[in-house]
């Protein structure tokens, strides 16, 4: 049996959970599905419905409920995905974004409420210079951006 997680994110739908479990592996590799409960008979929820998914993306488990309407998603929490080029931020950007809404600084809300921060890994790099201005022409580049950008982010942080 694989050991278990200390910690996993826990994402309340009001009654979509298997819809975005399923849309959200699509995405990510080393991403699956590995279970998925149904509510008894005499439980909130309607019997046979689906009450948890439990499922994996990029490695790191989740687990789903359809909760019902009493909770929803907001921007204080989010996923920070690290994409390795700009490839992966135009793949994962383009798909989040079908339905969803976009916010400044790689932000978006995705169709079913879920927050992310789609950020190429060079962008650490970047913001993290010795060089002071060097950070600061970065941060200037990338804060009116909503999809980051790679080559204007370099561009800044090459500038002389």
């Amino acid at each position: 049996m694989p050991k278990m997680q200390k910690i996993e994110p826990f994402l309340w739908f009001d009654d979509n959970a298997e819809e975005a479990a399923e849309f959200y592996v699509l995405l990510f590799d080393d991403s699956e599905i590995t279970n998925v409960a149904r509510y008894p008979e005499g439980s909130p929820g309607q019997a046979g419905s689906v009450m948890t998914v439990n499922f994996t993306l990029a490695g790191q488990p989740f687990i789903a409920l359809n909760g019902g309407p009493a909770l929803t998603f907001s921007a204080a929490t989010s996923f920070f995905v690290h994409c390795q080029d700009q490839d992966e931020v135009d793949r994962l950007w383009d798909a989040l974004t079908d339905g969803g809404e976009t916010q400044n600084c790689g932000w978006v809300t995705d169709r079913f409420g879920v927050t992310w921060q789609i950020v190429p890994r060079v962008l650490d790099k970047m913001l993290m210079d010795r060089d002071p201005e060097r950070a600061d022409r970065v941060m200037q580049v990338m804060l009116p951006m909503t999809k980051l950008e790679i080559k204007p982010l370099e561009d800044a942080y090459n500038q002389a």
